[in-house]
């Protein structure tokens, strides 16, 4: 049975207090033997960086604006939240929102994944176990199978389950009543949702991309949780480069973090932020290797297009799912490409980027 673990958050309104007693229900330890982490080391970085307030959250401030108001409200008047869905790119931040809403309630959160629950009976142990106004979080709700959505209607909209137990004639259908809860979906593709799953979230969301003066900022706030001293030019170069997706800001920063602590004495300045994204391939539209590659095969192998997908594909010896679900969306964004009837065509920022001569007619 697919399960995950409930993440307690004991005191959201001072998660730093060091004087805070740690709530742990399993076996005593030795407390002079040594304690090893349990993370791997990209998790804990992960869980440093993200933030645990909505005030300490950049970009979005329209949703969060918004949010702030329907958390408020909740608080008033002592009722759960109502049930909020996050739709938008990935990295954008909708697992960020529903780490940091528990928290701003005051409750706890329980975290899945659509693709996990396969059947009725995965659900039920995160149903069964929600406290009152406690979070459920279901990340890639729109891979929920039909029968596991039919399951969420009672539960989100009547507090109660119905558990079948039994087979045949002898089987009895049993009510089992919930704590009232928020269920908290995040897709990347909200068209995939059925329309009564979809309109059963009192509250929906839209993450859109963040601009680039927001994710310097945002890398300015996540060098110091690093300790490490970003100046503000290349922290706007890093922010140039990471196709306005925070996650990959994030990347990039640890990247020439470390860069930086092996090179350059532990101080990141433009040049060092340049030199170290250039050895791994980011240029400064934030295109990698793949991304040039897909370009320059459209321009020198088929004349700038127009040109089949699977041409390209098998040009490159790449997989054409590789290239629309990974290359082609960035490429299309930044306005480098076209999709048209007749195939992907390169446009004239695509031939200026690469300092090529587009054909003569």
């Amino acid at each position: 049975m697919a399960r995950e673990a409930v993440y307690q958050q004991s005191d959201p309104r001072d998660p730093g207090d060091d004087d805070a007693q740690p709530q742990n229900s399993g076996p005593v330890s030795d407390p002079s033997s040594p304690k090893p982490s349990s993370k791997p080391l990209s998790e804990e970085n992960d869980g440093k960086l993200r933030p645990t307030r909505l005030d300490e959250m950049v970009g979005q401030q329209d949703v969060i604006e918004r949010l702030k108001i329907a958390i408020g409200a909740a608080l008033r008047r002592g009722e759960p939240l109502g049930h909020i869905l996050f739709d938008g790119p990935p990295g954008l931040g909708k697992t960020t929102f529903a780490t940091v809403i528990p928290a701003e309630m005051g409750t706890t959160l329980q975290m899945a994944n659509g693709a996990g629950l396969s059947a009725p009976k995965d659900l039920l142990p995160y149903l069964t176990n929600v406290s009152a106004h406690s979070v459920l979080f279901i990340d890639e709700i729109h891979r929920v199978p039909k029968a596991v959505e039919e399951y969420l209607y009672t539960a989100m909209e009547d507090f109660r389950i119905d558990i079948v137990l039994g087979e045949g004639v002898n089987a009895r259908t049993l009510n089992f009543e919930l704590q009232p809860f928020t269920l908290i979906g995040a897709t990347t593709r909200a068209g995939m949702l059925s329309a009564p799953l979809r309109d059963r979230f009192q509250i929906r969301e839209h993450l859109g991309w963040y601009t680039q003066a927001q994710l310097t900022d945002l890398i300015l706030r996540n060098a110091k949780k690093l300790s490490i001293e970003v100046e503000e030019a290349a922290a706007t170069e890093i922010a140039r480069r990471s196709r306005s997706t925070p996650r990959l800001a994030n990347n990039r920063l640890h990247w020439v973090r470390d860069y930086a602590q092996v090179r350059a004495k532990g101080v990141v300045t433009l040049g060092v932020a340049r030199d170290a994204l250039d050895m791994i391939g980011i240029d400064r539209l934030g295109l990698d290797k793949q991304d040039r590659n897909y370009l320059e095969t459209l321009i020198r192998v088929f004349a700038g297009g127009p040109s089949g997908l699977e041409a390209i594909a098998h040009t490159m010896n790449v997989s054409s799912d590789t290239l629309e679900d990974e290359v082609e969306p960035f490429l299309l964004r930044s306005e480098l490409i076209v999709r048209t009837r007749r195939g992907r065509i390169a446009t004239p920022k695509a031939f200026e980027h690469l300092k090529m001569q587009p054909p003569s007619v």
